[in-house]
């Protein structure tokens, strides 16, 4: 197969897969043809695609952007929603709906640093809210926490000293005993509290496995989803990995009439697997079941849109069908295509305007640290109509960025900076502290990051203050800078391209986060920040 220049430039699946090898040279990982055009997204704030077509369709991805794990509960007329946050704090925000496709983000659960957040588990049990939090760190486990109201305020993290598992999912038997159940088929008690166990870890179920023929990243059994239907117990399953081989993730499912088994193997698993490269979407799976506000019954799942592993794994709905010998099964196919809304409940506006004025500070639902400290809160405030960020390290690498996340494939963001002497602050697009580019300056100097680096160091003629332009247009990235507020620009001299920036190269389960940064001494100014989809 050969790939033209222009091709392997622009990072799109155009005749292959496109990642960054050794060196950041493009290379194509399987032959393949792009998917099929999809009908145009509706567009929402700062003109961000949303699912919402507006004709009684919608279009995936349902929540746009690195939303990853999925973990939905239906509380009345009401669903909430929240995600794996990794190392963003405040993280775990948890997003409202009323008609399970059109969603807002109300406030963040979790403020304290205990590690990066994998998938939970968001439950109501008598009238009180919990989350059980499995996280990595020294060493892993998993937490539980608690409110009386789905916006807080949460208890602190309880330490359940879990260290061998992922993934909790609450259940409450037949019985009314409560559970966790766990990554490879394992289950513990709950407490009837919640906060505690009792007893070992115990295994309950083998799971479904996969055809050896088959391209997948491992085994790796996790993400259990127990779900209450009619005499049964339903639980769903992911396997064959989360990343890696487009082909791998997959949803399976299993029965049984009590929550302690025997489960019985669904005979039609996989329920959900991407089967080719061309397909819209990639490495689907870790489902949750929902019933709709019109009775009918949806998955909801994540995956990787097709060439665009920079923007992480996306939240995806696929209607359900219940079949008359108690299975059910997905009717949505590749989801490439518009499919009907469930009928009724009030729509809220969806998603969020990523542009800011700061008049008020807005952490956890649009901003977010990256592995904070436990004093890094201290470091930013607003007054003015400006965001004061107090300089940390020398660099991204070591200094904590403030991020946002973005879901649509080309975007632009400004923003007027102005740095407090000998200090340095700029722009980035930031996967973690390792692989990251961006523009930063100082009084005298650029500062040019690419490939988790800093490399060049051109001349700055702006001095202490300028406005500054980041535009990602399908991972081609340019800078331009502007010394009268943005009527004018003059394009900086580096451009980049960033479609290797992202988890099957680097790792980590993230994606790459439009931001800024303040490193050095005294604080930025950060005005007018401005987002716009492309």
């Amino acid at each position: 197969m050969t790939i033209s220049r222009r091709e392997a430039m622009s990072g799109t699946l155009i005749g292959g897969a496109l990642a960054l090898g050794s060196g950041g040279v493009a290379r194509a990982a399987s032959p393949s043809t792009a998917p099929a055009a999809s009908p145009d997204w509706k567009r929402g704030f700062d003109n961000q695609r949303i699912a919402d077509l507006g004709d009684g369709r919608f279009l995936n991805p349902l929540i746009s952007g690195d939303r990853p794990d999925p973990a939905i509960l239906k509380d009345g007329a009401d669903y909430y929603m929240t995600f794996s946050s990794f190392d963003s704090y405040p993280g775990i925000t948890i997003w409202h709906s009323r008609d399970l496709i059109n969603w807002q983000p109300r406030k963040p659960a979790l403020h304290k640093n205990i590690g990066a957040v994998w998938a939970v588990s968001l439950e109501k049990y008598k009238g009180r809210y919990f989350i059980y939090i499995p996280v990595k760190a020294e060493p892993n486990s998993i937490f539980v926490i608690h409110a009386d109201s789905i916006d807080g305020p949460w208890s602190d993290p309880i330490d359940l000293k879990l260290h061998e598992h992922i993934d909790p999912c609450h259940a409450v038997g037949e019985d009314g005993s409560r559970w966790l159940f766990l990554s490879g088929g394992d289950r513990i008690r709950l407490s009837d509290d919640g906060l505690s166990t009792v007893g070992a870890v115990e295994h309950v179920y083998d799971p479904w496995r996969y055809p050896d023929t088959w391209d997948v990243e491992g085994f790796s059994p996790e993400g259990p989803k127990i779900h209450r239907h009619g005499d049964w117990f339903y639980m769903l399953t992911a396997v064959g990995g989360t990343a890696g081989p487009p082909t791998g993730h997959m949803v399976i499912a299993a029965r049984s009439r009590s929550i302690h088994g025997p489960w019985e193997q669904h005979p039609n698993n996989p329920l959900v697997r991407t089967e080719s490269l061309d397909e819209k979407w990639w490495s689907r799976g870790h489902a949750s079941l929902v019933e709709g506000p019109d009775k009918s019954w949806w998955a909801v799942y994540h995956g990787f849109e097709n060439g665009l592993w920079t923007l992480g794994r996306q939240t995806l709905m696929d209607p359900v069908e219940w079949t008359a010998d108690g299975w059910f099964r997905m009717t949505g196919g590749d989801l490439s295509q518009p499919l009907p809304k469930p009928r009724g409940g009030s729509a809220v506006p969806h998603g969020m305007g990523l542009s800011d004025d700061f008049r008020k500070l807005e952490m956890g639902a649009k901003w977010n640290f990256f592995r904070p400290g436990p004093d890094e809160a201290s470091r930013v405030r607003v007054k003015d109509g400006a965001l004061l960020l107090r300089g940390s390290g020398s660099a991204p690498v070591d200094g904590s960025p403030l991020l946002l996340i973005a879901g649509d494939p080309s975007y632009e963001f400004q923003c007027d900076i102005e740095i407090a002497p000998g200090g340095t602050a700029g722009l980035i697009l930031f996967y973690d502290d390792k692989l990251y580019c961006g523009l930063g300056f100082d009084e005298a100097r650029f500062v040019t990051h690419q490939y988790g680096a800093e490399r060049g160091r051109p001349a700055n003629p702006y001095g202490r203050q300028m406005t500054m332009k980041v535009t990602n247009h399908h991972h081609i990235i340019a800078y331009h800078l502007s010394d009268d507020n943005g009527r004018t620009w003059k394009r900086f001299d580096r451009g980049m391209e960033v479609s290797g920036y992202h988890h099957n190269v680097r790792g980590g389960f993230l994606m790459l986060r439009p931001g800024l940064y303040a490193a050095g001494p005294g604080e930025a100014k950060f005005r007018n920040f401005q987002f716009r989809a492309l």
